[in-house]
């Protein structure tokens, strides 16, 4: 049975509930309905909700604390397949399994409030409010998302192994020279994904560039640029492609070539990233996606308008190293929706700031125990560089995330491009 060291306190208030994300929209009826039927649970921590392998008829809405949501629990191949906070929701796979079995543990990271609705609760919300379904399912893919990275982590390490062990058994002279053949190959398409990256950063007044890139394989899927506009504006741009090697390596050259394009025709960095996806819908054989961070940067001013198409959202660091919270909304990746949500904002980069666009190779580079370098490890490196030139800053960067995996493998790009207001 499941271990709950939970005490039942009141019901909670109806702005409680509309504090939780999912239920935000929902119109006073509902969320005072709810109050009168959902139990508020408190959990201590290292206590589980559920259990990988039982069965639910309930999942929880986070109102305070942390869950850990942990697969293999107690087995050699368990692993953290992400941390729940205030406002999340777990437990729902059970809601839409047939045989509603839990497909992960759950446990408290630290004292925790949840709120604990069942499936009939759920099944009579959605009948009367259809529109929260959509909600759910865009939290849901995000997470398979999740979950799917993690896998291809795991097999990706898999598949060196057998190539090792397939190479010392394999030692026939064809072979040999198959290998060497496809050696050179890969060196001369690494050169040339290269040569598509700017060899130098632009100089302009105001700003001071640094930018690096460290593949995962001999060639990877992430890019990045900087594109004068005028004597005042400078185009930023940063993108990490869906999948790794050279299919990956294929289409960041399609996608880089179609931003250059429609960068020089001129536009909002949201028209910008409009006409790209077209282009890529129309040649997108192979059903890949890029997530990229579009913006204009006025060098005099220090503003910059930027278009969020899924990825990373960029760190803004005052003077002193403070890190500063930037807006947020929804964006989604591009190549795979004729219309895809763009999450648009503009920024203020201070005198002195700095500004660091980056892929998710740098947050979720894994050490030897799986754990993610994590954003907070990323905002200290920053507050200890400032005021360093914005090169110095990447090369710290990467030398931090290089240490922090240690001989656990590469197992996506790092790539980082910053600006450094000079004004």
């Amino acid at each position: 049975m499941t271990e709950f060291s939970a005490a039942q306190r009141p019901v909670p208030a109806t702005q409680q509930l509309a504090g939780v994300p999912l239920l935000a929209t929902l119109p006073p009826s509902e969320l005072e309905a709810l109050a009168a039927r959902l139990r508020e649970l408190t959990f201590a921590p290292g206590t589980h909700l559920v259990r990988e392998g039982e069965r639910g008829d309930q999942f929880y809405l986070i109102l305070e604390g942390q869950l850990e949501v942990v697969k293999a629990e107690g087995s050699p191949d368990e692993r953290l397949v992400g941390v729940r906070g205030p406002g999340e929701y777990i437990g729902e796979m059970s809601l839409f399994n047939p045989d509603s079995e839990r497909t992960a543990s759950v446990r408290a990271r630290q004292a925790t409030r949840v709120l604990e609705m069942t499936r009939a609760d759920l099944d009579q919300l959605l009948q009367r409010q259809p529109q929260l379904a959509y909600t759910m399912v865009r939290v849901l893919s995000q997470r398979l998302t999740d979950a799917h990275n993690q896998t291809i982590h795991s097999l990706q390490v898999k598949n060196r192994e057998l190539t090792e062990a397939y190479t010392a058994l394999q030692a026939a002279q064809a072979q040999l020279i198959e290998k060497e053949r496809l050696e050179r190959e890969l060196q001369v398409a690494a050169a040339i994904q290269l040569s598509i990256l700017p060899r130098t950063l632009p100089q302009l007044a105001g700003v001071d560039l640094g930018a690096h890139m460290t593949p995962a394989r001999a060639v990877g899927g992430d890019f990045y640029d900087a594109l004068p506009l005028d004597a005042e504006r400078l185009g930023l741009v940063i993108g990490d492609v869906t999948d790794k090697g050279v299919p990956a390596a294929i289409f960041m050259a399609r996608t880089h070539a179609f931003w250059r394009a429609e960068a020089a025709r001129g536009g909002s960095p949201r028209a910008v990233l409009e006409r790209v996806n077209a282009h890529l819908l129309e040649t997108n054989a192979e059903g890949l996606f890029v997530t990229v961070l579009y913006g204009l940067l006025n060098c005099r001013t220090g503003a910059f308008t930027y278009a969020r198409a899924g990825h990373d959202t960029p760190r803004l660091v005052a003077p002193d190293g403070t890190p500063l919270e930037l807006p947020f909304a929804v964006g989604e990746p591009l190549g795979i929706l004729p219309a895809p949500a763009l999450d648009e904002q503009t920024v203020q980069l201070p005198a002195g700031g700095l500004l660091l666009l980056y892929t998710d190779g740098v947050t979720e580079a894994w050490d030897a125990q799986s754990r993610p370098f994590g954003e907070g490890r990323l905002d200290a490196v920053l507050r200890d560089q400032a005021p360093a030139p914005a090169q110095a800053v990447c090369e710290r960067v990467r030398q931090a995330v290089a240490a922090y995996r240690g001989p656990a493998p590469q197992a996506d790009d790092v790539t980082l491009l910053a600006a450094r207001a000079t004004r």
